[in-house]
């Protein structure tokens, strides 16, 4: 298994996506430690971890509370005996649909206030560990790209553009004590939307078509790259996004 014996904090596990990366990692043998503000979602997504043979701890933590946050990592790192990984994946709480120009400041910077204070508070957290004993994997989801054409996305993409710079920084303090810092970076996970089946065409059109394989990625295949990016599989990558969009994003 790729991540027997690892330890992986997931933040905003009782998501779509969080859900999926923590079934990936626990898959793995990772022993996960899931995250997040609602007990119940957490709490589902632990049951189907350990029907399937896994481990999995759940905590309710705001990931946007620091003393929340340092007190959760101290806690896992003690009792667990090292984190391994962490993965931010909680929700920025973003605005779709809304021109700039009509947008209010609040719900523009929504989500980068919390995709940068959330991704800081609990890179930090890990970090901490991490330099201790020489080895870690921070991950970052969404990175950056182009605008989505006729469509209006907000503070969306601004946030990953911040969050990859932060990727940038980690990687280059954290690399001399053995941390790696990857962020995954999709075009869109149409399974994550709730709503996407009543969306309109012109946003299938958005996600799918752009895409070279004529396909968007399933939270499947979010699970299985991120659990191979945290891996020892993967120890040459950090500083660097895997680019999982199926080709709707050409590096």
């Amino acid at each position: 298994m790729l991540l027997a014996g690892k330890n992986a904090v997931i933040y905003g596990a009782g998501g779509s996506i969080g859900g999926a990366v923590a079934r990936g990692f626990a898959d793995e043998g990772a022993t996960v430690h899931l995250a997040g503000r609602t007990m119940e979602s957490l709490e589902k997504v632990a049951t189907e971890i350990r029907a399937a043979g896994g481990v999995a701890e759940t905590a309710q933590v705001d990931a946007l509370d620091e003393a929340a946050v340092n007190e959760h990592a101290d806690a896992v790192a003690a009792s667990a005996g090292s984190i391994d990984i962490s993965f931010n994946l909680i929700a920025h709480g973003y605005v779709h649909g809304t021109p700039l120009a009509e947008m209010s400041l609040a719900d523009f910077e929504r989500p980068v206030l919390t995709a940068v204070r959330s991704t800081f508070l609990t890179a930090r957290a890990a970090a901490r560990h991490m330099r201790g004993q020489g080895s870690g994997v921070i991950m970052v989801f969404g990175g950056d790209g182009d605008p989505m054409s006729n469509y209006y996305i907000g503070g969306t993409q601004v946030a990953f553009a911040a969050l990859e710079q932060l990727r940038r920084q980690l990687a280059c303090e954290l690399g001399p004590h053995g941390i790696r810092a990857v962020s995954l970076r999709t075009g869109g996970i149409p399974e994550s939307i709730p709503e996407f089946d009543d969306l309109d065409s012109v946003v299938r059109e958005t996600i799918v078509e752009p895409t070279m394989l004529k396909r968007a990625a399933t939270l499947d295949d979010v699970g299985k790259v991120a659990a191979f990016a945290a891996s020892d599989h993967a120890r040459t990558l950090t500083g660097t996004a895997v680019n999982i969009s199926c080709g709707a994003i050409v590096d």
